[in-house]
């Protein structure tokens, strides 16, 4: 009896660490033979979770943080649908692309490199971590434009449509500034933007108070637009904007984290506006144009990439 007594503790012990082990190892998914793990999910999903204020573990959030599992996982799909496509056209993304990448994220937020490693530490996110995203975010890119930009095409009767209905919106454009706010995710941001956005509280005072935003001491006034070089979302909320001009709030994505934010367009001093001819307006009028139509047939290609591969999703 003694002998089996002393055996007992054991066999549950390891029954136990069996069972962890499994459940660590098990398959959330397999695309195409490459197999996603509840451990890769999780660890990608944390963010996303901890945003929420959801706890996995907990019965009474299971829906909720199933939910949001779920969305991680579709984008985790994703990736290494679009990776095994770049090997399929010989696409890849260098070092010196991301290195390039880094250093206009870290001239767009004024940082030295030390001060956005401090803040990517402060954040606990590793760097080669960061890095890596940024690869998926250009190859993303890269494959967009070999695959989809050809199929899209804006015709000059189009241009001349979009002239007609919004000339009082097509000015010069030099001598911009924008401001850029990202609200603080304990912060009611829907509600704050409706009133930055009628006047009744100061665009520059609530960056100040509630941004997590570069130059929030500043107000959020991030200088002279650089037209071209921003990301196509926000470029394209600033040129809807007449100069004085407040966005809806409008919900932005940072390292797997959703926000909410807003951009302003002034020109300082004021000034009279000069329309710009049909000529003059056609290279803007055209990228706006383009933006959505390229994002129509970018879902259209992942779409077909879905449909064409063996996924098997075990969540």
């Amino acid at each position: 009896m003694k002998k089996i007594f002393l055996l007992l503790p054991a066999a549950l012990l390891y029954a136990a660490v069996s069972a962890h082990a499994a459940q660590l190892n098990k398959v959330a998914a397999v695309v195409n033979g490459q197999v996603i793990t509840m451990v890769d999910l999780q660890k990608a999903a944390l963010p996303e979770l901890a945003r929420a204020r959801i706890n996995p573990e907990n019965p009474s959030q299971a829906a909720e943080a199933k939910k949001i599992l779920g969305t991680v996982l579709d984008m985790m799909v994703m990736d290494i649908l679009l990776g095994q496509e770049a090997k399929r056209l010989k696409v890849h993304i260098s070092a010196s692309e991301v290195d390039n990448e880094l250093a206009r994220m870290m001239q767009f937020r004024r940082l030295t490199k030390e001060q956005f490693e401090a803040q990517l530490a402060e954040q606990k996110i590793p760097l080669s971590e960061f890095r890596k995203n940024i690869e998926k975010s250009l190859l993303r890119q890269k494959i967009m434009g070999m695959a989809v930009g050809r199929r899209v095409v804006v015709r000059p009767e189009e241009i001349k449509a979009y002239y007609d209905s919004h000339k009082d919106s097509l000015y010069n454009r030099e001598g911009l500034q924008w401001g850029f706010l990202v609200y603080h995710p304990q912060a009611d941001g829907k509600n704050l933007a409706a009133k930055v956005k009628n006047g009744s509280l100061s665009f520059e005072d609530t960056a100040r108070r509630y941004s997590i935003a570069p130059n929030k001491d500043k107000g959020g006034n991030m200088g002279p637009v650089p037209w071209g070089n921003l990301n196509p979302e926000l470029e394209t909320r600033l040129a809807a904007l007449k100069p004085g001009e407040v966005s809806d709030a409008f919900d932005i994505k940072n390292n797997g984290m959703t926000f909410k934010a807003q951009v302003r367009l002034f020109r300082p001093g004021g000034g009279e506006e000069k329309a710009l001819t049909l000529e003059e307006a056609t290279p803007r009028i055209d990228a706006i144009l383009r933006e959505p139509k390229a994002t129509e047939r970018f879902e259209e290609y992942t779409s077909s990439l879905k449909n064409k591969a063996i996924i098997d999703i075990r969540l």
